[in-house]
């Protein structure tokens, strides 16, 4: 568990989305899905009169044990086998916040796409989580806008204070007391990093009366402490087989790591492994091309663990416990020292980092768990050898109502060694009972030198520092791009941590084929906590090295030093990017598809190296090959493909997510410098389509996704597809108009990359490309450097990006039958959002089956808007949208629409559901069976 300071809270910027309402047709495979109630399982909201249900109310809500907290339906996926567990083996209730619906991914089993593709992945999703026992799926109606690299792009379109706002009210009114996210460091998609965070943010949040005090003040919720919280996953070594749990060693020893066996079997699942219901899980997620996953290993031996990293913990935990359920210990299980449930007890720190000879100060808490009082209570500390402490660690009599705390100084040796974590372990001493947590803090030395970050990870790591997390910078390895044969600016950034006054120097020391203008940068007198920058000049001078993910990483050593000898190392890394000249052609080339004589002058870019899936088994597999021209305002690509089996031909209406069958990828960022695509050009293109046989193109993940004629204006593209089939060739024009700005001939950079499907199913299995590393698709920082010959953009195109123009209509949980079944069984209110008042719509009288359809009256005790819809138990028959007034009784018929089965629903398995929207946006949620 890393340094916890308790920090204060940051003002955001909300950004304020627009909602489209939509209509809703659900096939029957979605609805009644295992993990979503019936309408007879529904309570009644509390009131007496089963007939009438009105909207629950906050203090009614469903008790939660652990909440997973993810960006879009599958992100839980991989973790489900624990769940499964701990539902089957302790009766936990597990839920699933799922801040989107994956209304942006991929569609591998229809057409459907935007709110339609939420429905249907949210169907997914329930029918999934409930093969591992979990009923409670919270989606807060936020946009999956595309796959991305960047938080600060999120928070902008979510809007982080409103999502967070969302976050905290489902937390409290679920009460778990334990969460698991996800990895929050820059590493990953961007959606999957800002859940991650608002989670981090929840837990400290969810528990302080002065956060959103109006859920506390006005909607009848109270503070709420969640005891731990991880992040599902670790970066661990060690072996599968049942010891994966009590063998594996952490890469960061600090970490505390917990592993659950998946190879352990379940009676309710007729003695399968978890591994294979999670297995069977994760094929229900069959829009995202998961439907093909391979069985998994039978023998034990073979089967590993899922892990989870402490993040932080309120609660006594034991260190080097390995059970299965070791990571709710103090949380949903008593620790071994008899301390009661629910006593909390953990250590926090006036910082992370410090130098050798500074003195800590250590603060243990202690709380009673309810209804008990910690008689004579003592603290002792447990630390590295050589560290020293002073206090005397009593804590008297903590009740459950206000925590007690008891300081120490903690003496750090002159002798320390820097750059290295040292844990701190505290020890609660109680009425004969005891318990334990740790805390983990870092030595620096007192001039710290580190490569310059990348924008989003001096971003991540503000955020880390202001909510205690800075144990999980370790997430991150500081790398810069550099292009073959450029020279670039290298900052290397400068913090003193001592006391004193500092003066020294910075070495670079490269690897070979690498040369700086200097191998060392001075400083002087820089005065204790200030910060400052030396730079060097960084020249690749070996370009014929690996570029890219085929050994184009190459590592950096930073070594400060200062005056009296104290020195310090960071290692860093420079990513080799490829380099090309584009050259301007002598006529502008025709796009047909083919490449005539002297079209195409300069060089062949390498398509062949692979960046993610399955590498192909030979050349004729799958590879490729790019050549790339300028003339007038347009730029040409040629690409040829070498491919064996052509994946599904797609109809031209559903000619996009062009990763789901063979196609090429363009990407340009004109200006060099994007830090995520949304200021780039991207365009997706197909060799052929289903009905002529024709090329499609489709802008996607950029600036402004859509069909290329809207999108981009004079864009053409032609293909030739061989016959009998071994490949195809692709010709593109690209209008230098339609890019977001206007290029800079020395810093733009491009990528290509070839999509390549093996299958019918609308799935991809291999990605191979130019410059190539995991998520490049989504990463401008890693594209290669494109120079344009001679090319002068004109004179009036804009060098800074625009706004991008982003797909912003997301799922609304007041149009999806299952989360208002899901919100009529357990209080929480839509979307997270506020509950509307127990009275604002009542069904005032039973449903009632007619030669018309399906006769309901509805009463609202204030103007809004109600979702009225019919289901028969398998597929929705019917649904209408109704204004109401305050004080209205209005009678609603719904006939069937044509979605349905054509005939209305027999009374043993109709349901009527409701969702009602007020005009000051609180929500209610109704369900009823129609009992004829």
């Amino acid at each position: 568990m890393g340094s916890r300071f308790l920090p204060g809270r940051a003002t955001v910027v909300m950004v304020i989305v627009g909602l489209l309402v939509v209509s809703l047709l659900i096939p029957a495979a979605m609805v009644g899905a295992q993990g979503t109630p019936t309408a007879e399982e529904m309570p009644t909201g509390g009131t007496p009169d089963a007939g009438t249900p009105t909207a629950t109310t906050a203090p009614e809500a469903v008790d939660l044990d652990v909440l997973f907290i993810g960006a879009h339906p599958d992100d839980e996926a991989f973790a489900l086998s624990a769940y499964g567990q701990w539902n089957e083996d302790a009766g936990l209730q597990v839920g699933v916040i799922t801040i989107t619906r994956g209304e942006g991914g991929g569609n591998a089993v229809g057409t459907e796409e935007g709110p339609a593709l939420g429905l249907l992945r949210e169907g997914e999703e329930r029918r999934a989580v409930g093969l591992a026992g979990i009923a409670h799926v919270y989606n807060l109606d936020k946009v999956d806008f595309y796959y991305n690299l960047s938080s600060p792009l999120t928070e902008e379109i979510w809007g982080e204070e409103e999502t967070l706002e969302k976050v905290v009210r489902v937390v409290r009114a679920t009460r778990p007391d334990v969460i698991t996210t996800m990895d929050p460091s820059p590493n990953t998609h961007g959606h999957h990093q800002l859940a991650a965070r608002l989670a981090i943010e929840a837990f400290a949040a969810a528990a302080d009366p002065s956060v959103f005090p109006d859920q506390i003040g006005q909607e009848g919720y109270q503070p709420w402490r969640v005891k731990r919280i991880f992040i599902d996953g670790a970066d661990v070594d060690g072996p599968s087989g049942p010891v994966c749990a009590s063998t594996f060693v952490p890469a960061e020893p600090t970490d505390v790591v917990y592993g659950v066996w998946e190879g352990r079997e379940s009676p309710r699942h007729d003695g399968r492994t978890w591994a294979a219901i999670a297995r069977d899980a994760q094929r229900e997620y069959a829009s995202q091309g998961w439907a093909g996953f391979p069985d998994v290993l039978t023998a034990p031996t073979q089967l590993s663990c899922v892990y989870f990293t402490l993040v932080d913990s309120r609660v006594p935990f034991t260190l080097g416990n390995t059970g299965p359920t070791a990571m709710l210990e103090g949380a949903l299980e008593p620790g071994p020292g008899g301390l009661p449930l629910g006593t909390e007890f953990y250590l926090t720190t006036d910082g992370f980092d410090f130098t050798p000879g500074q003195v800590i100060t250590v603060t243990a808490h202690a709380r009673a768990a309810d209804g008990e009082e910690l008689a004579d209570a003592a603290v002792a500390l447990s630390l590295p050898d050589g560290w020293s402490a002073e206090g005397d660690g009593v804590l008297g009599a903590p009740g459950p109502e206000g925590e007690a705390t008891a300081t120490f100084a903690v003496s750090v040796p002159p002798d320390a060694a820097v750059n290295s974590r040292s844990r701190m372990v505290g020890t609660l001493t109680a009425g004969g009972a005891q318990g334990t947590t740790d805390e983990v803090v870092r030595v620096v030395p007192a001039v710290r030198g580190m490569i310059e970050p990348l924008p989003q990870v001096t971003q991540f790591r503000e955020w880390a520092a202001e909510h205690g997390v800075l144990q999980l910078d370790a997430l991150i390895e500081p790398r810069l791009s550099l292009a073959t044969g450029e020279t670039r600016e290298v900052r290397v950034d400068l913090v003193n941590n001592g006391s004193e006054p500092q003066s020294g120097s910075v070495d670079l020391t490269l690897p070979a084929g690498f040369s700086a203008d200097a191998a060392s940068q001075p400083f002087d007198g820089l005065a204790p906590g200030a910060a400052e920058s030396v730079t060097f000049q960084v020249t690749n001078t070996d370009t014929s090295l690996p570029t890219a993910n085929e050994g184009g990483d190459y590592p950096v050593t930073v070594t400060t030093s200062v005056e009296g000898g104290a020195i310090g190392t960071e290692r860093g890394v420079l990513n080799l990017v490829p380099t090309t000249t584009v050259p301007q052609a002598d006529t502008a080339p025709t796009v047909d598809g083919t490449e005539a004589a002297g079209e195409y002058a300069g060089e062949t870019l390498d398509l062949s190296r692979l960046w993610e899936g399955d590498d192909p088994e030979s050349p004729a597999d799958a590879s490729g090959a790019a050549k790339i021209v300028w003339s007038g305002d347009d730029l040409y690509l040629l690409v040829t493909v070498t491919d064996d089996t052509l994946g599904t031909v797609l109809p031209a209406n559903d000619a996009k997510r062009h990763w789901r069958t063979d196609s090429v990828e363009i990407t340009i960022d004109p200006r060099g410098d994007s830090q995520h695509t949304a200021t780039t050009f991207k365009v997706g293109v197909f060799p052929t389509t289903a009905e002529t046989g024709e090329p499609a193109a489709y802008r996607d993940a950029d600036a402004q996704q859509g069909d290329v004629g809207d999108t981009a204006p004079g864009f053409e593209v032609a293909s030739a597809v061989s016959d009998p089939y071994a490949g195809y060739t692709l010709e593109v024009r690209i209008p230098l108009a339609s890019l977001p700005a206007a290029i800079d001939p020395a810093r733009m950079t491009v990528n290509v990359f070839i999509y390549d499907s093996d299958t019918q199913d609308k799935t991809g299995q291999t990605r191979l490309g130019w410059s190539t590393f995991n998520g490049v698709q989504a990463d401008p920082n890693r594209w290669g450097r494109a120079l344009m010959e001679d090319y002068t953009p004109p004179a009036d195109r804009p060098t800074e990006p625009g706004e991008p123009v982003l797909p912003l209509t997301p799922t609304r949980s007041v149009e999806s039958p299952q989360s208002i079944l899901q919100s009529a069984m357990d209080g929480v209110p839509l979307a997270g959002g506020r509950a509307a008042p127990a009275d604002s719509i009542t069904i005032a009288s039973d449903p009632t089956v007619t030669a018309d359809g399906v006769s309901v009256d509805l009463q609202a005790a204030s103007a809004g808007t109600a979702h009225v819809f019919v289901w028969d138990g398998t597929q929705l028959v019917s649904e209408q949208t109704v204004e109401m007034t305050a004080g209205q009784t209005q009678t609603v018929v719904l006939a069937p629409d044509g979605t349905g089965t054509g005939v209305m629903v027999p009374s043993e398995s109709g349901s009527l559901l409701v969702s009602f929207e007020t005009a000051d946006g609180g929500t209610a949620s109704l369900a009823v069976p129609i009992t004829g």
